[in-house]
């Protein structure tokens, strides 16, 4: 197995000064948990969605939002944002090896996902290639929300699927009231020996507040469920899969009576491999519409092609990543007559990663941006409040080297947006408009291309009777085409394909409706929602040829229909016993031509919750469906069932310190395992049989 350098400890994270303040879904999963017995009519716990624009309650929103927060946080959480949320209705990843994964919301991934830290939008490289990993570490959030629907469309007319919010607390906006609080967590795991903590810690005195967090993440390559055998392989680990990460950020707060002020500076190294890459490809290229590789008409072959191509396995390209960025958040209560608040978010982002090959740097993806949003939240106007907004980001991509099938752009996006709701009697009505101005520019070529775009949403909810409500919304979105869309031309041995884009592609429009019915009290308690989106003139990376497993990809335009239903069931058998029922299904084609590639298969599970005293605990089964709605020069991926279990038990210090500790199984019978939704589903299959054991102090 080759060996892989463990990267260099984290640099001395430095502190940052700022000026102080003048005068200054469907399915809420807060805790699955059985409620308390001296409930007499049992109901889902508020949980405040952050990324709402209103801080609403998850019960209030118009369409399906999914939170995890506290002990199911804890239980859920796994080294990547999309491994992270896989296992929610509705949500799935992109998995690629250990190292990158990215959610996929009722089957749309990549830029159609917006995924954010604190309201404030994320740059890395992970909306260009799904190899490429997300820089934000689940081990160091305090809540995870994503979003659907009217709320979603402020932060971005792109957000067709959602929007993924990450809560961190890297910018304090409360002095400790005991001087000091943090947490403390260490956990490990069998399927690929991984080892990580993570720690937190908030001090302050006065106005003056501080923070600092990191996490340590060591993991080898991980085993895979019983019957793989890959060509040339007795192994059973994914070569390559390994993923080693360091974390760290430090932050500074003014608070005041009506506010805060802070900034905080974040530093993230990582190495990881890349499973399947295949070096055969190398000096393919297309004659028209078709991938030619090796020699020419003549010299190999009657058809010109050279089929005897090397598929050895040698040393796994590794991702070495770097990724700085300083973050300025604000928020001032009152500010001016007739308004109730004024948010501030704003950062820098300076990320870099090479692609390292048999020790030598082969490419390099930079991407240096900017991004800074302003919120007015406006008082009661004849019944209206709402809030309004300013959204303006620059982002400065490049790759250089023997992979740099994009060449260097520039994207300026400035959105305008308001979001506003109405209460009447049992109804809550909603409705948001955004309009965006995207200009992308080729560096090399020269070549610049302007979108604009106007959407709007709205939605409302309708509580019927206690306990019961029903939602439905209404969007009508405008997507421009991202820089890779446009400009792509070349090899991209990651993700075996050919990339080309296609500089004349406009806008994408999509109407998307949402139905949704809930019930939040009583022993029985359910969520669930249909959807349709219609997508005028969708841009996906159409196959027109393949040769020995590359595919070449044209970047097209055609009318696409995504329609699909998910949900969740919990019956409560007992004060302390309850049962749900899940599952999701999504359909996505192009109109009248076939399936869209890569569409997560429908699942279903079902989940017994238990908690006595201290303990609690969980048993479930997954099965996932088999995926033969395939598109063109895509296989079919087989289905299979998962068995995993959960237990904690919480106690506490004589102090009264709390602390936990917790057990989980995942894939308990070790069944082998495929995700349709990856590029490399066959090189790198799911984990098999793992089981983690951990331990949580918070004071």
């Amino acid at each position: 197995m080759p060996q892989h350098r463990r990267p260099t400890t984290l640099h001395p994270v430095a502190l940052a000064t700022l000026l102080a303040l003048s005068g200054t879904g469907s399915f809420a999963q807060a805790q699955t948990t059985a409620p308390a017995a001296a409930e007499a009519t049992p109901s889902l716990p508020p949980v405040t969605v952050s990324a709402s624009g209103l801080q609403l309650g998850a019960s209030e929103m118009t369409t399906p939002v999914t939170v995890l927060e506290g002990d199911e946080l804890v239980r859920r959480r796994e080294a990547t944002l999309g491994e992270t949320l896989n296992s929610e209705p509705g949500i799935t990843s992109s998995h690629f090896g250990a190292g990158a994964s990215r959610p996929i919301i009722r089957g749309m991934d990549g830029p159609r996902v917006k995924v954010l830290s604190d309201g404030a939008e994320l740059h890395d490289a992970s909306t260009i290639s799904p190899d490429h990993a997300v820089v934000s570490e689940p081990m160091l959030a305090k809540q995870i929300e994503v979003l659907r629907g009217p709320s979603a469309l402020i932060y971005g007319n792109g957000a067709v699927g959602g929007v993924v919010n990450v809560l961190d607390g890297k910018v304090p906006t409360a002095v400790p009231a005991k001087g000091l609080e943090g947490s403390a967590e260490l956990r490990a795991n069998t399927g690929a020996r991984e080892g990580a903590g993570a720690f937190s810690l908030t001090g302050g005195t006065g106005n003056l507040a501080v923070h600092v967090e990191g996490v340590a993440r060591d993991a080898g390559d991980y085993r895979v469920g019983k019957g793989w055998a890959p060509e040339g392989e007795a192994t059973r680990k994914v070569l390559g899969s390994f993923n080693r990460t360091n974390t760290g950020s430090v932050g500074l707060s003014w608070v005041g009576e009506r506010g805060y002020l802070g900034a905080a500076y974040t530093r993230q190294a990582a190495k990881y491999g890349l499973p399947g890459h295949n070096h055969s490809f190398e000096g393919c290229h297309t004659h028209g519409n078709q991938l030619h590789c090796g020699a020419h008409e003549g010299e190999e072959g009657e058809d010109g092609h050279d089929h005897d191509h090397d598929h050895g396995h040698g040393a796994v390209p590794v991702v070495d990543l770097r990724s700085e960025r300083f973050d300025i958040r604000g928020e001032l209560r009152n500010p001016f007559a007739g308004f109730s608040a004024l948010r501030l978010r704003a950062g820098v982002t300076d990320y870099v990663h090479d692609e390292v090959e048999d020790g030598a740097v082969s490419t390099t993806f930079k991407n240096k941006a900017y991004d800074t949003r302003v919120e007015l939240q406006h008082e009661p106007i004849a019944g209206f409040k709402g809030v309004i907004g300013l959204q303006t980001s620059q982002r400065k991509f490049s790759a250089e080297g023997e992979e740099a099938y994009v060449q260097p752009t520039v994207t300026r996006r400035t959105g305008l947006f308001a979001l506003e709701e109405y209460r009447l009697g049992d109804w809550r009505f909603e409705a948001a408009l955004r309009h965006d101005r995207q200009t992308a520019r080729a560096e090399t070529s020269g070549i610049e291309r302007s979108h604009n775009g106007t959407s709007a949403s709205l939605g409302a909810v309708w509580k019927f009777t206690p306990g019961y409500q029903v939602g439905a919304s209404f969007t009508r979105a405008s997507r421009a085409p991202s820089a890779e869309e446009l400009y792509a031309r070349g090899l991209h041995m990651a993700t075996s394909t050919y990339e080309r884009g296609d500089a004349s592609l406009r806008s994408e429009t999509s109407q998307n409706f949402d139905l949704s019915l809930k019930k939040t009290a009583g022993d029985t308690t359910f969520g669930v929602s249909v959807f349709r989106n219609s997508i005028n003139n969708y841009i996906y990376g159409r196959t027109l040829d393949a040769l020995d497993g590359l595919q070449l990809l044209q970047y097209s335009q055609a009318d696409a229909t995504f329609t699909g239903i998910e949900g969740q069931v919990r019956q409560r058998l007992t004060r302390n016993l309850g049962v749900t029922l899940f599952g999701d299904t999504v359909r996505a084609k192009i109109d009248d031509a076939g399936n869209l590639p890569r569409i997560p298969a429908t699942r279903a599970g079902l989940r017994l919750d238990a908690n006595w005293n201290a303990w609690e605990g969980q048993v479930e089964w997954v099965q996932v469906a088999r995926q033969n709605r395939i598109a063109a020069f895509e296989t079919a991926t087989p289905g299979y069932g998962m068995l995993n279990v959960g237990l904690a038990y919480n106690g506490q210090f004589s102090s009264g310190t709390p602390w936990q500790v917790y057990l989980k199984g995942t894939n308990l019978t070790d069944r082998l395992a495929y995700a349709h939704t990856s590029f490399i589903k066959n090189a790198a299959p799911l984990m098999g049989r793992n089981v983690t054991v951990g331990v949580k102090v918070a004071f």
